[in-house]
């Protein structure tokens, strides 16, 4: 599926889609599945963090969570604010939008159990309520694919950005190991059943993020071990295509990543 081509285009107009996205997050909270803790309890958020690192066990790696100690960080799409905390534990000054209303409480309770303090608003990122320049990182993971109008929240970015701040942002790439495996094995993908739900090439990327004259894209996500699979398929997975997709050559399976991880500044690097 590529950018120019989505639900948006069988179900309505974009006010009717961005409804059809606030509905389904505010009805589904992301990794539920792997946790069997009540959600809002401190054993909720500890399992999600822990399943979510287990599973991106690149992004720490690429993203410095500790790395903005005093700086002013907004996550577009926040959710439960699993990412959100760490840059807060971090020390950064954070602040965090979702559109949903469960999302926001959510993550209002997993900040306080962790003492932590931010800024946390139910706000559509195609318009944030802050002014210009009011942050020195953007942080956008998992985002862009799902919404309504990806270009008016990356301009959105772009605008409460500090002339020299940082955005991050992070969509699912068509051309990955999982994306084929979803269309000619009939793997079923996460959410994939999310009204609006999009998949980009790296150029289709490069060219949604271009109000940024400097970008660098990573494919990231590679298959690792996942409590998500059950049964024969999870052994299968697992034991076998996990381990034989690692003896691949890296410049081969390169390209591949699951996940697109943009690297977006103002302007070019000197």
């Amino acid at each position: 599926m590529s950018a120019d081509t989505t639900r948006s285009e069988q179900d309505g107009s974009s006010a009717s889609l961005e409804e059809q996205v606030r509905n389904y997050w505010n009805d589904r909270i992301h990794d539920l599945e792997m946790t069997t803790a009540a959600p809002g309890s401190p054993e909720f958020y500890q399992e999600l963090d822990a399943y979510r690192f287990e599973k991106l066990d690149y992004l720490p790696r690429l993203v410095n969570f500790n790395g903005y100690a005093g700086q002013r960080v907004l996550e577009i799409g926040c959710g439960v604010g699993t990412d959100l905390a760490r840059f807060a534990a971090g020390g950064a000054r954070v602040s965090g939008v979702d559109l949903s209303e469960t999302a926001i409480d959510l993550a209002r309770q997993n900040l306080g159990h962790l003492r932590l303090t931010g800024d946390l608003r139910v706000a559509n990122g195609t318009a944030l309520p802050w002014a210009d320049a009011s942050f020195d990182l953007v942080y956008c993971h998992g985002v862009l694919q799902y919404a309504a109008d990806p270009k008016r929240i990356v301009r959105e970015a772009h605008r409460v950005l500090a002339p020299r701040g940082e955005a991050i942002f992070m969509v699912y790439n068509s051309r990955s190991w999982l994306a084929w495996m979803s269309r000619y094995l009939g793997v079923s993908l996460e959410h994939g059943d999310a009204p609006g739900l999009r998949l980009y090439t790296r150029r289709e990327l490069d060219d949604l993020l271009s109000v940024f004259a400097d970008r660098r894209i990573v494919p990231e996500r590679f298959p690792v071990r996942s409590r998500l699979h059950k049964g024969v398929k999870g052994v299968v997975y697992n034991a076998v295509f996990v381990p034989a997709f690692r003896v691949l050559p890296k410049a081969l399976v390169r390209p591949l990543g699951w996940h697109l991880m943009a690297f977006c500044r103002m302007a070019a690097r000197a």
